[in-house]
Parts: structure tokens; C-alpha cells; sequence
């Protein structure tokens, strides 16, 4: 318990005392182990001897923060006995791989559960466990495209827009599989039973567009690019170019609020224009001149402190130093590297950096000691960090 005012010490998270398997991939699979990780969860990270899959220094791969690590050879005749003695101490265990490769291997939902009848097996994948594409490979931008949401992004006349691999690999993949797997638990920690959970990145984002398609059926929303009021075919809803080349972000939807942003921007004669469509060509064509008059760090100085829903646009490096932000501890710094917090926030169970990226097969004795299973030595200890920042 903390006294009023006095904010709870750093913790482990809700999820403390949860373990977690992940075997080693790329993109999904690792951001949703970190979000277990980040609230608090054991989570060992089987690492393959031929390295990361990315070219990435291990050192600055930020979705491997929070987490151990231990080398595996499941192609070794004992390779595929040491995931399972882990397997056996686990609550999850999250793999990424084709449809069948696990089973393929000996470390499938089937032979997992034969140790382990409670564990709940997270399978991580773009088409799915099953279906004409599911054994075909694929990334992100291939698997958003099938389900109509790439191509609700971008400008009328131009290709869709790429939303990098967010929309996704981590919303409608990572997201999904983290939820799945933390319901599956609730019901194993219920009934003793565990089960597969089949998180598909085509069906998590197909999922992500529920609203879109009740408009859509609804005769509210047309189904072509920056044609509707939020795909950037509202001009009160979109970015804009400022005179150094920046951006500013709209969202004023609301009347009032539409109508403190035309104020501020000085346009005050085209209030009655949100309402009429044969204006909105006019009012795109007053607002981009209007933005075009001054930088970007002069309009944000005028829409600083009002209700018109307008932002800068920042990039990546100055986002951290965003006064709001800042305030928030919305980015931190931890082994000289600046990155996202831990999100979202814990009244009881704070969150917190508490390790570095983990380095391959560093945390190899550390596990076996606390999972209780037998320690292995290195192949070549110098290649174990043991400083995880």
C-alpha cells in the first residue's frame, strides 16, 4: 500500500510470476514477448545459434528488452528436449512459425501439451494456421492489403499509402496475440486446461476495421481512398504542409471545435462550409494556403492552449522531447538508448525498463536455476554478454 500522494514504487507489473517461452522470430512474434515482458512476465527468448533474423546489433533490438535469453539448436538431437523442459514450466509459449514447422520439430502444440496440459500455445502468423495462403510466406504490407485496410490509406489519386509494419504486424498481429493469450490464461488458470491460440495478422487487422464496415454497410462510408471523413477526405480532417516544408496534423470533427480552427487559422467565413460538400474544395484550397503562410513551429505557437485539435507532426527524434510527452515519461532512456515506456499504466503494478535488450544465450544459467532445469554450457563463453545494459 502507498499513502496519498505517493506514488507506488517501480514494480514488476501485473503480470509478475507469469513465464513465458518465446522462440526466437522477426516482427510480431518478439514485440507482443516484449509486451508480456514490459507487464512484468518471465519471459525467456529461444535464441537459434545462427543469430537474429534481422540485421540488427542484439544490443539495440528494443524488442528484446525485459526479456532472458538462451541458445537453442533445435536441428540438435537434444535441441528440441530443452524447449520442451522449458515448455513444461511455462504458462505460454509463443512461436511465429510457417503452419507445421513446430510440429515438424517436436515442439508443436501436441507435444508441449503432453508435458504441460495447462500451457497456453501462441501461435503468431500472417494468413493463419490454416486456409489456401496459410503455409505461403508473406510480410505485412501483403497480409493488410487482403483485408481492404491498405487500401483505405493514402491519397485519391495515388497508390496506398505504407503505414511501415504498425497497422499490421503489431496491431492486428501483436496486439491480437497478446489478448489471446492473456484470456486463454484467465480460462487454464480457471479449468487447469490450456489450448492453441491462433493469432493471424489478417484476421486481427480485418478486425481493426469493425467500425469502418458498420459505415460501410450503413451507406456512411465509401469504399475508395480519402473520400470519407477520416481517411483524409475531409478537409478538416487530414495534414497539411506548412512553409518550411513540415506538417500539421486536423482533426477538428466537432463544431465547436471546427470552428475555433477555422478562427485561429483567420477563416472565419467558411464555418458554414463543414456542412456542404460542394465547399469542401474551396475550404481544402483556403486551408493548405493558410498553412503554407507560416512554419510549422509558428502555427503550433497559435493552436497552443486552444480546443481546435491540431498538432505538429513530429519525427521520431523529436517526439521524445514534446513537452506533453516529456511530462508523461511517454519515452524513456535506459542503456543509452531512448525508447517507447512501457504502456499502458498500472495504479497497483507499475512497469518498468528493468533490463536491456537481451543477448543471445546470456541468461543461460540464470534460467536454469530459476526454472529448474539443467544448466548447459556455452559453446563458446566469450560469446556470452553478460551486461544487458
Amino acid at each position: 500500500m502507498t499513502t496519498a500522494g505517493t506514488p507506488p514504487a517501480p514494480g514488476n507489473g501485473p503480470l509478475s510470476g507469469v513465464r513465458v517461452v518465446e522462440l526466437a522470430g522477426i516482427g510480431p512474434g518478439p514485440f507482443a514477448a516484449m509486451l508480456l515482458a514490459d507487464l512484468g512476465a518471465d519471459v525467456v527468448r529461444v535464441d537459434r545459434p545462427d543469430g537474429p533474423g534481422l540485421a540488427i546489433d542484439p544490443a539495440h533490438d528494443v524488442t528484446n528488452r525485459n526479456k532472458r535469453s538462451v541458445v537453442v539448436d533445435l536441428k540438435a538431437s537434444d535441441g528440441p528436449a530443452r524447449v520442451l523442459d522449458l515448455a513444461e514450466r511455462a504458462d505460454i509459449l509463443v512461436e511465429g512459425y510457417r503452419p507445421g514447422v513446430a510440429e515438424r520439430l517436436g515442439i508443436g502444440p501436441g507435444d508441449c501439451h503432453a508435458r504441460n496440459p495447462r500451457l497456453v500455445y501462441g501461435r503468431m502468423t500472417g494468413w493463419g494456421q490454416d486456409g489456401p495462403l496459410a503455409r505461403r510466406a508473406g510480410h505485412d504490407i501483403a497480409y493488410i492489403a487482403l483485408t481492404g485496410t491498405l487500401g483505405m490509406i493514402g491519397r485519391a489519386d495515388e497508390p496506398p499509402a505504407v503505414p511501415a509494419n504498425l497497422l499490421g504486424d503489431y496491431a492486428g498481429g501483436s496486439l491480437y496475440l497478446v489478448v489471446g493469450v492473456l484470456a486463454a490464461l484467465h480460462h487454464a488458470r480457471a479449468t487447469g486446461t490450456g489450448q492453441v491460440v491462433d493469432a493471424a495478422i489478417v484476421d486481427g487487422t480485418a478486425h481493426l476495421s469493425s467500425m469502418i464496415h458498420g459505415m460501410l454497410a450503413a451507406g456512411g462510408w465509401q469504399d475508395r481512398r480519402a473520400a470519407n471523413l477520416l481517411d483524409g477526405g475531409c478537409p478538416y480532417y487530414g495534414t497539411y504542409e506548412t512553409a518550411d516544408g513540415r506538417h500539421m496534423a486536423v482533426g477538428a470533427l466537432e463544431a465547436k471545435f471546427y470552428a475555433e480552427f477555422l478562427h485561429l487559422l483567420g477563416l472565419d467565413d467558411l464555418v458554414p462550409a463543414r456542412t456542404d460538400w460542394t465547399r469542401w474544395g474551396e475550404l481544402r484550397e483556403r486551408i493548405t494556403a493558410a498553412f503554407a503562410s507560416r512554419t510549422r513551429d509558428e502555427w503550433t505557437a497559435v493552436f497552443e492552449g486552444s480546443d481546435a485539435c491540431v498538432a505538429p507532426v513530429l519525427s521520431l527524434r523529436e517526439a521524445p522531447h514534446h513537452p506533453h510527452l516529456a511530462a508523461r515519461g511517454t519515452f524513456t532512456e535506459h542503456g543509452g538508448i531512448t525508447q517507447p515506456a512501457p504502456a499502458p499504466r498500472f495504479s497497483a503494478t507499475p512497469t518498468a525498463v528493468r533490463t536491456g535488450p537481451a543477448r543471445p544465450g546470456a541468461d543461460t544459467a540464470s534460467v536454469a536455476r530459476d526454472w529448474g532445469i539443467p544448466a548447459r554450457p556455452a559453446d563458446d563463453p566469450d560469446d556470452l554478454v553478460t551486461d544487458r545494459g
